[in-house]
């Protein structure tokens, strides 16, 4: 069965490849690759490749004195919010896992490892022990008043952060974090580091007792987050995409017969209307179409994706819409839920091409690109504190933010907020909803990208 679902597949790739890879996806991954290392930030290694960037914020520490140093920037400021990031890491270990020959074949791999562990190294830091979590590192208020390096900071030093523990859960963080460990748990252990990865499967396993035992919300029990990163959706959805990846990196019937329960205690069989940082629910039935096969998974996937490709919202070029702020983050998350369900056989042309539309508009089909320093007319303002900056010693401000000039430093592969549901687009700094950038914008498109590099990459 498992061979004729493959065949199916490749016969359904060779039917539309005539009309598929008409981008140099290796390119594209390597220089999305290069946005998270300029995300990067504490002591940055010999070979940093981003040269405007430096050390910095290398005093973050937790209650204890736990060096909280490392890790990536959410977005355009400087803080490290917790739930996107854990979020970013699943997706990108997903797309490393099952579409790693589109790394391969791209002459990434080497980086993309380099990329995981960096997000993995400080996700280990952050839980130092089993009901201890850091969801935040960085006051957000005083994060979005600062314009300039991020080497120059101004403000706190160190830095506030909040600290999840039994008293005060966080379990849509927890969860998510385990899940993410487990995920990567699996890219290790494939590349031959089993030492850590299971080191990261040992801190998977706590997070996941830890959010599933002291259960809470973590924007009820750090309601400042509602105005950032608020988790609208629960930790039901993360509870069932955890438990699936734990199943999947451990194979113990313990975590089978858990996302089965949180299947239905919660009532997991509906269809969503997006996959983003928060809501996990069309990956986890994705991810458990595959991995469990069960009628109930498989249809969920089937529903998902047939309404993505075929019935959700457009906007007139085409784009997949669920909303202003991040357009094409969450037309990217869902293309690669959806090849995930082709790789399964589950209407494999009809998500391919689905696929290759929404990717195709990101990189140029319209006329634009939507992803700095790659194709035509990209984006020259991306709304990005530090790539903003001229060299040093000239000075950087608020003044570097509102002037209409290109950004002084080419953000390499970031993929922006992206257009209205009209298509409109402004290439404004100011232009919040359409210029940001973020971890997460780049987490699901990158899979994507490396998943139709895997099909179409010589």
């Amino acid at each position: 069965m498992r061979h004729l679902v493959v065949v199916g597949f490749l016969a359904s790739v060779l039917m539309i490849a005539s009309v598929s890879g008409n981008y140099d996806y290796a390119e594209v991954i390597e220089k999305s690759l290069l946005f998270y290392e300029a995300q990067r930030t504490g002591y940055l290694p010999p070979d940093n490749r981003i040269p405007w960037r430096g050390d910095s914020f290398v005093t973050d520490v937790g209650d204890d004195g736990e060096d909280l140093t490392g890790g990536y920037f959410s977005s355009e400021g400087f803080a490290k919010f917790q739930f996107p990031a854990a979020s970013t890491m699943t997706f990108l270990a997903w797309g490393m896992y099952d579409s790693k020959e589109g790394y391969e074949k791209s002459g990434q791999w080497e980086n993309a490892l380099a990329c995981l562990r960096w997000g993995m190294d400080y996700l280990i830091k952050t839980h130092p022990s089993p009901n201890v979590l850091y969801v935040q590192v960085g006051n957000g208020t005083e994060n979005w008043g600062f314009w300039g390096r991020p080497e120059e900071w101004t403000g706190s030093n160190p830095r506030s952060t909040l600290k999840a523990t039994r008293d005060f859960p966080a379990s849509e963080v927890a969860a998510e974090q385990a899940a993410a460990m487990s995920a990567a748990a699996m890219v290790f252990r494939d590349n031959g580091d089993r030492e850590y990865a299971n080191t990261l499967l040992t801190h998977a396993v706590q997070l996941y007792t830890f959010a599933t035992r002291f259960r809470g919300h973590y924007n009820e029990s750090f309601p400042e987050v509602a105005q950032f990163y608020n988790s609208w959706s629960g930790f039901a959805d993360e509870f069932l995409w955890s438990a699936a990846w734990l199943f999947r990196a451990t194979g113990k019937p313990f975590y089978r017969a858990q996302y089965n329960q949180w299947w239905t205690e919660f009532g997991l069989s509906w269809r969503p209307s997006q996959a983003s940082w928060d809501l996990k629910l069309a990956q986890a039935q994705v991810l458990l179409a595959r991995i469990d096969g069960s009628p109930q998974y498989v249809n969920a996937a089937r529903t998902f994706c047939d309404w993505a490709a075929n019935e959700a919202p457009k906007t007139p070029l085409g784009l997949f819409y669920a909303g202003d702020w991040g357009t094409n983050r969450y037309a990217a998350n869902v293309v690669y839920v959806c090849l995930q369900a082709a790789r399964i056989g589950i209407n494999a042309e009809s998500y391919l091409e689905f696929a290759d539309s929404q990717i195709g508009y990101m990189l140029g089909d319209t006329g634009r690109s939507f992803v700095v320093g790659f194709g035509n007319n990209p984006p020259v303002n991306p709304r990005h504190s530090a790539s903003s900056c001229p060299d040093r010693p000239a000075p950087c401000d608020w003044n570097n933010y509102d002037t209409d000039e290109p950004n002084h430093q080419t953000l390499f592969g970031a993929l922006v907020g992206g257009p209205d549901r009209n298509d409109q687009y402004n290439d404004r700094r100011t232009e919040a909803q359409m210029n940001r950038v973020s971890l997460d914008y780049n987490s699901g498109f990158q899979s994507s990208v490396a998943e139709l590099c895997a099909l179409y990459c010589d």
